[in-house]
């Protein structure tokens, strides 16, 4: 087993929980240049198909065309900026028109129409199309780039590459969403998922499914993080009788199928493969102290068409367990907020949390992080 260390580092100072300044660092090196989990090609059936991700004050539309090609744009007309689409999702027919000017645009971006401009000397529409966002599809899995001149990626994320293909992710449904709101910083939601040093005291069906040393991290630096636990029931699952929701994904091996892999992709998503379920927890920062987190539990399409098919024991599970965490975080971030509040060294348990703590600070443009993090 790989020998975890946390480098005698301490937890991130207060001031990277509360400061407005820090925050609008954040939103401007982190969220506006790495890439971000914004859904599944599942939520894009059919042609003319869109749903919005947002985010500060950008919104971005997703649609898929007449080909099937997914398309990712800044929602917003040309014209005098007005929104084009204010549903979250839904079926557009033919293209997308700015109910202010009748602005049309193509779902590929194009201006078809501009009613009047014809007499605007020099007017081009070919200049005049919707402002692209960078696009990428893994397994399935729908990323945005806010960034013009993103790194790509491949190169972005190398440790997804030739990972998980075992769980067919992008022939997966999505069978239920929750969607949290919580009173704390993004990051500390990134610290509690990364650890199961707290499982034994607060999690105590959750530590007899997987206790909480049986783990093992196969991804220990950078924007990926995370690995393996292995389940007391080699036959099991994370539900709430410990039993499967579905037959395990065909493609596993025994070793996978005995096992939870979690892992965290930086800056906002979670992912949890079981045997039987992928479930995806998306964290987005609504302010400095509030945080979205969206929740899904995917399943195979065979699995949700079996007889008796029912996924409500994965749900509770995690249910139960995300608002427990997540009261955690509250209570964790009304102590990091104090003036009084000093940086606590983390134990070996906690060699993940030290690993992102130094990923963050490489994102905002920190020199030598680890040695910011350690304490005399």
């Amino acid at each position: 087993m790989k020998q975890r260390t946390s480098f005698g580092q301490h937890t991130l100072a207060g001031e990277y929980f509360t400061s407005a300044e820090i925050f609008a660092q954040e939103r401007e090196r982190i969220f506006g240049r790495h890439w971000l989990l914004a859904g599944h090609v599942a939520q894009l059936p059919e042609p003319g198909s869109y749903f919005l991700f947002e985010l500060d004050r950008e919104s971005v539309l997703l649609v898929r065309d007449a080909a099937g090609q997914i398309h990712a744009h800044h929602n917003f007309c040309r014209h005098r900026g007005t929104r084009l689409c204010t549903e979250a999702h839904g079926e557009l027919k033919g293209g997308l028109q700015c109910s202010y000017h009748a602005w049309t645009y193509g779902f590929d971006g194009a201006l078809r129409a501009a009613p009047n401009m014809q007499e605007v000397h020099g007017f081009d529409r070919a200049d005049h199309g919707l402002k692209p966002v960078a696009l990428a599809n893994w397994r399935g899995f729908l990323f945005l780039n806010l960034a013009e001149e993103p790194v790509p990626f491949d190169a972005a994320l190398p440790a997804l590459q030739g990972k998980f293909e075992h769980w067919r992710i992008e022939e997966l449904r999505s069978v239920h969403q929750t969607v949290y709101e919580v009173e704390a910083n993004w990051k500390l939601f990134f610290h509690n998922y990364s650890e199961c040093y707290h499982c034994p005291n607060v999690h105590p069906h959750l530590n007899k499914l997987t206790p909480y040393r049986n783990t093992e991290n196969d991804l220990d630096e950078g924007p990926v993080l995370g690995g393996p636990m292995w389940m007391s029931n080699p036959e099991g699952s994370m539900t709430m009788h410990g039993g499967r929701c579905a037959a395990p994904f065909a493609d596993l091996t025994d070793a996978e199928r005995g096992r939870v892999f979690y892992y965290t992709l930086f800056p906002g998503a979670f992912l949890s493969f079981h045997p039987d379920y992928v479930l995806v927890h998306r964290a987005k920062a609504l302010a400095i102290d509030r945080t979205q987190i969206v929740c899904d539990w995917y399943f195979h399409p065979e699995a949700i068409a079996a007889p008796g098919f029912d996924p409500q024991p994965a749900i509770d599970f995690w249910d139960l367990t995300n608002r427990q965490d997540w009261q955690l975080c509250v209570d964790a971030y009304k102590g990091v907020s104090s003036r009084a509040w000093e940086p606590g060294p983390y134990s070996e348990l906690e060699s993940q949390l030290a690993a992102f703590d130094r990923q963050y600070l490489r994102a905002l443009g920190v020199e030598d992080p680890a040695s910011r993090l350690r304490r005399a």
